[in-house]
């Protein structure tokens, strides 16, 4: 059975409402990142998240029957957790610790350039005229952003935000990554077998750190609201919605959902954290999402 296409006005595609949704989602996910790491600490609070994550996820899995399929795939599935999500998830808890929740996911936009980079340079997915020069605009984005918002001296406050930028450019790049390496290794599994093995991955490799890091004072209700809010609805549901957009669409239009996640986290930023949003960081975003649409032919790709 066939989708309707995108040229039917009463139609939509059923990958459309998922992209709408997970960018909702993914948005909240840095408010939330921001108040669990204030409290738990980075590690603690990406591993508290993914180990929710799993525990939300393993019931549906035996429900569907597809624990069968996890079994026969769990080496890799647990290597995408650690990729897609353990190693970001960490990155991104700690640069909140000192960056805003807007100029991280405007950061996070970088996305689907190191998926573009990636695929070209793994899976020979060369890119062609405007997608090469979407990768330069996109990249010339991003130096602007960080060479005005990152320095690696403390302020006043003793913070460092260099090392916040880079912690989210390495989270991007393991993103872009993982979804190549789900695209090469894990073609044709269910969403659910890889939401579900990629959160125990996740688990797996944090626990340990989770455990030496976990703080010493009583942590707030509200923290752990946020982390449980996280795991269930910022992963254990978005990752099921992720990984079904990379089989309806295909990877390079499922992460060109970071597109519109800095909408919903600059929104949710400025209402519920009282954070500024400058001109600046509003142009380099404009310019990085440009790169970002031209290296994922959504402007320029010409249709039959």
């Amino acid at each position: 059975m066939t989708e309707p296409t995108s040229s039917s006005p009463s139609h939509t595609p059923a990958w459309v409402r998922d992209f709408l949704l997970l960018a909702a989602i993914w948005g909240s996910s840095f408010l939330f990142m921001r108040l669990g790491a204030v409290e738990f600490g980075a590690l603690p609070t990406a591993g508290v998240r993914v180990g929710i994550a799993a525990l939300f996820l393993l019931p549906l899995l035996a429900y569907k029957g597809q624990v069968v399929t996890l079994r026969q795939h769990w080496k890799l599935l647990f290597a995408v957790g650690v990729m897609n999500s353990a190693i970001p998830f960490a990155c991104l808890s700690f640069a909140l610790l000192s960056i805003s929740t807007g100029l991280s996911s405007i950061l996070n936009a970088t996305v689907p350039l190191f998926g573009a980079a990636v695929a070209w340079l793994w899976l020979k997915d060369r890119p062609h005229g405007m997608r090469i020069l979407g990768l330069l605009i996109g990249f010339l984005g991003v130096a602007l952003l960080a060479w005005n918002k990152a320095s690696f001296k403390p302020n006043a406050e003793g913070v460092s935000t260099g090392w916040a930028v880079l912690a989210c450019l390495a989270a991007c790049f393991f993103y872009g990554f993982s979804a190549s390496f789900a695209r090469r290794y894990l073609a044709g599994v269910p969403s659910l077998v890889l939401a579900t093995g990629s959160q125990l991955g996740a688990t797996l490799g944090l626990a340990p750190l989770a455990w030496y890091f976990w703080p010493d004072h009583t942590v707030s209700a509200k923290a752990w609201l946020a982390v449980l809010a996280l795991g269930v609805v910022c992963t254990g549901i978005a990752y099921i919605l992720y990984f079904r957009l990379i089989e309806r669409a295909g990877p390079a239009k499922a992460l060109a959902v970071t597109f519109a996640v800095p909408v919903f986290a600059v929104f949710y930023g400025v209402v519920l954290l009282g954070e500024v949003v400058t001109p600046w960081m509003v142009g380099c975003g404009l310019v990085i999402l440009l790169g970002t649409s031209l290296s994922t032919g959504i402007i320029g790709s010409r249709r039959p």
